[in-house]
């Protein structure tokens, strides 16, 4: 069957106007163009269409989307059974969620008791989850399933004043931190305590502390472009100052 601009957009639940920029970008070409200058879209279309936007209900980015489906390589039944993979996880994350909120209600209403470790434990979860899918694969490469994992059972294992003080630690180092980049001087007495600061804070996700593992994160806060925006987010040069200042701290100055 095929459709017109319009019909595609009422089918798929998408605008004409986004169509029309999936075209002119390369990412869904009509399958031709009839003599009244309308786009055609076939059944080849509107499978792209489908895979499309699968990948962006997973929050990936268009670039992406368009390297991935016009690759030559690009195999659909593998990509749907790596969608279904995702969307599984992600129903069991929010499973394991509104499990949560329940016994929270249920706590509240006198029903059932629950600990301040219940209370806590589905957001921790969810931070884990968060961490694997943006840097489980570098962190596993770098320091292997066992230290990962490792760090991650410390996070589910911490009380409710552990998790808040990692939080505010957090904080801390961020506010610390931009007064001491005012200063330039990554060796002074404020960047220092910044530097003070970031390695409590690891030492509530790290089960053990190594200067030269302190010193090759502080180098990944720099060449990891996601580090660095969130480091460089309201002033660009955060990153690389706290890299210096991690460096001096703990003696492995590049």
């Amino acid at each position: 069957m095929e459709y017109t601009v319009h019909q595609l957009g009422r089918l798929a639940g998408v605008s004409t106007r986004t169509l029309r920029y999936y075209d002119e970008i390369g990412l869904l070409k009509p399958a031709r163009v009839n003599s009244s200058g309308y786009r055609i879209y076939g059944p080849a279309e509107v499978n792209r269409l489908q895979q499309i936007l699968f990948y962006r209900e997973l929050g990936m980015d268009l670039n992406r989307i368009k390297e991935i489906v016009t690759s030559p390589s690009f195999d659909e039944v593998k990509a749907l059974k790596e969608h279904r993979e995702k969307l599984l996880n992600e129903k069991k994350r929010l499973d394991r969620l509104i499990a949560n909120v329940e016994k929270t209600i249920n706590w509240y209403e006198r029903k059932a008791d629950m600990t301040d470790q219940e209370k806590f434990e589905g957001f921790k979860r969810r931070m884990i989850e968060e961490n694997e899918k943006k840097y489980g694969k570098e962190a596993r490469e770098k320091y292997g399933d066992e230290a990962v994992d490792r760090s991650n059972r410390k996070l589910m294992n911490m009380s409710q004043a552990e998790f808040e003080e990692a939080g505010r630690l957090a904080e801390e180092v961020k506010t610390v931190l931009a007064e001491a980049f005012k200063t330039g001087d990554p060796a002074g007495e404020l960047a220092q305590k910044a530097a003070s600061l970031h390695k409590q804070w690891l030492m509530h996700y790290w089960d053990s502390y190594s200067p030269e593992a302190h010193a090759n994160l502080a180098q990944q806060y720099v060449d990891d472009e996601r580090f660095k925006a969130y480091y460089d987010d309201k002033q660009p040069g955060t990153a690389a100052f706290l890299r210096d200042a991690i460096h001096i701290f703990t003696g492995y100055r590049k």
